[in-house]
């Protein structure tokens, strides 16, 4: 002790004793109530043994601290450790591509994040709807060239309009008089 600052000693919680915190964290921010939520959360991860903190423990911390306390960086790094440890947990990836999609600069890794996890869950519905709200960019025309390049700038607006145009209806091109 150094200064006049106390320090507490590392205290490891029993198992049931994590086991009920880190429920009670989990269902308190699933149900919205994130103040509490990350409080018993954070007290999990420090307290618990790494080996023993769940997947989605780090997964709801890392979104929470991201979107509810501003710290970005430390929220992505968090869920992306969540993802390591569980890589099978669809939950992870919704949780990294709620917190990537919280900065501009971190939108293809939320893209990369929905695309993973819907290889380990096709139908999940939180990472369908997230699928939904990010959108589905096609590949650039020439992939070689880069998006931003004029000319795939220009061929992808081409491409675009030509998907767009309306369809006959199908009775229409059967109902045509022949020439005869």
């Amino acid at each position: 002790m150094t200064s006049g600052s106390i320090t507490a000693p590392e205290i490891r919680l029993p198992r049931d004793r994590l086991t009920a915190v880190y429920e009670r964290g989990l269902d308190r921010c699933r149900g919205g109530e994130w103040k509490d939520g990350l409080v018993d959360l954070a007290l999990v991860a420090e307290r618990g043994a790494p080996a023993e903190v769940p997947a989605l423990c780090y997964s709801y911390l890392g979104y929470g601290l991201a979107r509810h306390r501003g710290q970005l960086e430390k929220g992505i790094r968090l869920c992306r450790h969540a993802v390591k440890q569980e890589f099978y947990q669809p939950e992870c990836y919704v949780n990294l591509a709620r917190a990537a999609l919280l900065s501009e600069k971190h939108r293809k890794l939320a893209a990369n994040a929905i695309l993973d996890g819907l290889e380990i869950d096709g139908d999940h519905p939180e990472l369908r709807e997230l699928q939904r709200q990010v959108g589905a960019r096609r590949p650039p025309v020439i992939g070689f060239l880069s998006r931003r390049n004029i000319l795939n700038q220009i061929l992808g607006w081409f491409r675009y309009q030509f998907r767009r145009r309306p369809k006959p209806p199908p009775e229409a091109a059967g109902n045509e008089p022949r020439a005869g």
